[in-house]
């Protein structure tokens, strides 16, 4: 056994940028080693990593080994509180801290800007955090590649010092969408590659596509120093009306399962194409198959599905908090999970880690909704849903994380973005740590105190006996730690900055994801145009058709490269945001300029085509000045644009109970409406100013809209479920011909939604148009008429489920 020397330890945690000690294997048979300051040990001529600093090899630090048993090995020697420290997740990071930002830091004391910091340096709370034993940290926004690259070594540099030397496993919400991010934290991209939002992906119809995205973004992540995705979302959107569904992949399970498979294997399974990482010895781990340097550890989620709202409310909110199954179809949505992400095809086998919802599942397989005398409680506190159904019944040993923010006390009004311990208010924050604990959660999203798990943790031992607690968190350590050591954080964390610059937003892979982007838009409509360019929305008479040649009449689309274009500006009504801030009424040109290569004008006399940009309907559940005038505060969501009035709604709601409200959430024959319902106004003045020239709708589809309402007086609709907007311009101008297909039925009106099942897929009959052409599961056009391949045969569902 030989030492090699090493630089000190303060060295690592110095405010300059580190420098890397690289030490390749002899014969180049096993991982390249690479350290800051932590000693190196040769061992029957292999190089190892002295992290613990005792000059012999301790079993977590012998790669040779496999994860599990070097992690249960370590797990073995950390103290209660470094295993807090695991089972803690860091506040959103953004790279630089910016003081004006959603998630400020300081520098040496001062805001960046006058500190003198460089952008990737550490902030005060970042070393404080890491040096409190936080190994999960959440990013945000990064300003670029090689920032994140520097920030990245910075913060392994810094944790190669303290004792043991346990690395920092960063991890992301989506920031490949291409649409702009409309809900939650998805993250600043930091340049990487760009594709379609979930439903977009789904409408590809295509799992080894989503399997080659998934692949890319794991390069993109691990180039950027990110080790877990907090995702895929892959509940089952059976809820048409849910603000998330638009992330989700749609409501036909077989398409969702099929693409869970593929995300998780190609995020996880590390391979290396022929011809790349050359001299990159040790890429693919030899004692865990399939995982190794370009592995991304996925987080799936929402568990046993999220995707049933009541009424389509989301569980963000206390007013959304209850899932619903009025059809007893629980077990639908645990297939994506239980034949998707617990069994990939791939080497990896399983998703490593998953999150269950915020939702209360009212009422799940006859439980859970009070009748027994028993609170209903969220899903990370109901212990049948972890414990019984999810550990014991389906035996998932991966990493159970909480959703963000469900263990803090409650916030006095529902209508607030809060906090969510839905079900057990009345217990205290450590009991609440020791209940997720109990049922198998392992890690606490959006937690970063340490306090309430060693509180829970003495409360253990003082129910169990110390063994016993020491045993059960040595548990959650062991599962914590085991992702990195597979994805061989332990041998080498740091990142090349010159190579992350390379690797992030690569030509082939930002080509790849535009391909997706434009196969992801959906053609629902081409109505053909007559003479002169004139809209076939008002069908020639009989002369004129007569006297026009059958290649004088032809589809709306594509357009010509000489066209005049008439895009309207759009207004939007005082609304809330994601975060139920109050959004001022506001005008949007909802034209990209640069995107455009037709010419623009103002005036729709001057045009030759109008091409109005919409959103589906956006409104607001609740109204706080509802419940203050005597209402119960609830409102309908609507999917309509003219105003809606619930009369065919349930006359009181399935779940209920809040210690903040009434008893019934119902809204039968109360009135709400779209915060854009300015939009089908623009379109209906378009139509009208336009006379008999054409008149082009494109909907970001969020949800799935009732387009009854401006169907019939426009000659083309596309869909675009979140992509840039030049793919847009290049499918109205023919560049490639759209391919996209439905990955969800449009309801004809509210009446159908209202009646349907939120827990159920496909129970309400879809919108026929006046070309005669449903908007179902499936549907979608090419320039040449009704497309009609291998996909529509390979999916199919009938009414009311698959």
């Amino acid at each position: 056994m030989t030492m090699h020397g090493s630089r000190r330890e303060d060295e690592c945690q110095q405010s300059g940028e580190p420098a890397l000690l690289r030490q390749p294997q002899p014969g180049g048979e096993g991982p390249e080693i690479v350290t800051v300051c932590a000693p190196l040990i040769e061992v029957e001529g292999r190089i190892f990593k002295d992290l613990a600093r005792t000059g012999e090899l301790l079993p977590y630090e012998d790669w040779r080994l496999d994860a599990s048993t070097r992690a249960a090995d370590l797990a073995g020697r950390l103290s209660v509180e470094q295993i807090a420290g695991l089972m803690l997740y860091s506040p959103h990071q953004t790279v630089p801290a910016l003081p004006d930002g959603p998630f400020p830091g300081t520098y040496g004391g001062k805001d960046y800007d006058v500190s003198g910091a460089r952008p990737w340096d550490l902030t005060d709370q970042q070393r404080r955090m890491l040096a409190d034993g936080v190994r999960h940290v959440l990013v945000m926004n990064l300003q670029d590649a090689a920032t994140a690259a520097r920030w990245n070594n910075a913060m392994q540099a810094f944790c190669e010092a303290l004792p043991l030397g346990i690395p920092v496993n960063a991890s992301s919400d989506p920031r490949n969408g291409a649409a702009e991010a409309s809900a939650e934290f998805k993250g600043g991209a930091g340049g990487v590659s760009r594709w379609p939002e979930g439903l977009g992906m789904a409408a590809l119809f295509d799992p080894e596509r989503m399997r080659e995205c998934a692949s890319i973004i794991s390069r993109e992540y691990r180039a950027l120093g990110i080790v877990t995705a907090l995702g895929p979302q892959i509940d089952l959107g059976t809820e048409p009306r849910w603000m998330r569904l638009e992330d989700t992949w749609g409501p036909h399970s077989r398409l969702v399962t099929d693409y869970a498979a593929a995300y998780c294997d190609g995020m996880q399974t590390s391979q290396i194409p022929c011809g790349e990482c050359v001299g990159e010895a040790g890429t693919v781990s030899r004692t865990d198959p399939g995982w190794g340097r370009h592995s991304v550890a996925v987080m799936v989620k929402h568990w046993p599905g999220g995707g049933s709202g009541e009424a389509g409310r989301d569980a963000h909110y206390g007013f959304g908090k209850f899932a619903v199954y009025p059809a007893g179809n629980e077990a639908e949505h645990l297939q994506p999970f239980t034949e998707g992400a617990f069994r990939l095809p791939g080497p990896t086998g399983c998703a490593a880690a998953v999150m269950p919802y915020y939702s209360i599942a009212w009422g799940y397989e006859g439980g859970n909704d009070g009748r027994d005398g028993q609170t209903p409680r969220g899903n990370s506190y109901n212990r049948y849903l972890i414990h019984g159904l999810l550990r014991g019944h389906c035996g998932y040993d991966g990493v159970v994380c909480t959703d963000w923010g469900v263990t803090a006390d409650p916030d006095p009004e529902i209508g607030e973005f809060g906090k969510r311990c839905y079900g057990v208010e009345d217990m205290s924050v450590a009991e609440r740590h020791l209940l997720a604990i109990d049922n198998g959660v392992d890690q606490f999203g959006g937690n970063s105190d340490i306090g309430p798990i060693l509180e829970a943790y003495r409360l253990m031992a003082r129910r169990d006996g110390q063994r016993m607690a020491r045993d059960r968190f040595e548990a959650s350590a062991t599962r914590l730690l085991r992702t990195s050591f597979r994805c061989g954080l332990f041998e080498n964390p740091y990142l090349d900055p010159e190579s992350s610059t390379a690797t992030v937003g690569r030509a082939d892979f930002t080509s790849t994801g535009k391909a997706a982007q434009r196969d992801s838009l959906v053609l629902l409509k081409n109505r053909p145009v007559g003479v002169s360019g004139v809209a076939g929305s008002r069908a020639p008479s009989a002369d004129s058709a007569a006297n026009v040649s059958e290649s004088a009449v032809h589809p709306t689309l594509p357009l010509t490269s000489d066209a005049t274009v008439y895009v309207p500006t759009l207004h939007r009504e005082d609304s809330l945001s994601f975060f139920r801030t109050p959004v001022a009424a506001h005008d949007v040109d909802p034209l990209r300029v640069d995107s455009c290569p037709l010419r623009r004008t103002h005036d729709p006399r001057k045009a030759d085509v109008a091409v109005v940009f919409i959103e589906s309907p956006l409104s607001n559940p609740y109204s706080v000045d509802d419940r203050e005038k005597g209402g119960n505060g609830y409102l309908p969501l609507t999917l309509q644009y003219r105003p809606y009035t619930a009369r065919t709604a349930r006359q009181r709601s399935i779940a209920s109970g809040d210690f903040r409200e009434s008893a019934d959430r119902g809204y039968r024959d109360k009135t709400n409406r779209a915060v854009n319902a300015s939009d089908l106004n623009a379109v209906l003045q378009a139509r009208a100013d336009m006379e008999e020239k054409p008149v082009i709708v494109v909907v970001r589809m969020h949800n799935p809209a009732v387009l009854a309402e401006f169907e019939p007086y426009v000659d083309a609709i596309i869909v675009d479920f979140g992509v840039e907007q030049d793919a847009v311009w290049e499918l109205l101008t023919g560049a490639f011909a759209p391919s996209g297909l439905l990955p969800l039925a449009l309801p004809t009106d509210m009446e159908a939604v209202e009646a349907h099942c939120e827990d159920l897929p496909f129970d309400y009959e879809p919108y026929a148009d006046t070309e005669g052409n449903a908007y179902d599961f499936g549907y979608g056009m090419s320039f040449g008429g009704v497309i009609d391949d291998d996909r529509t045969h390979r999916y199919t569902m009938k009414r009311g489920g698959e």
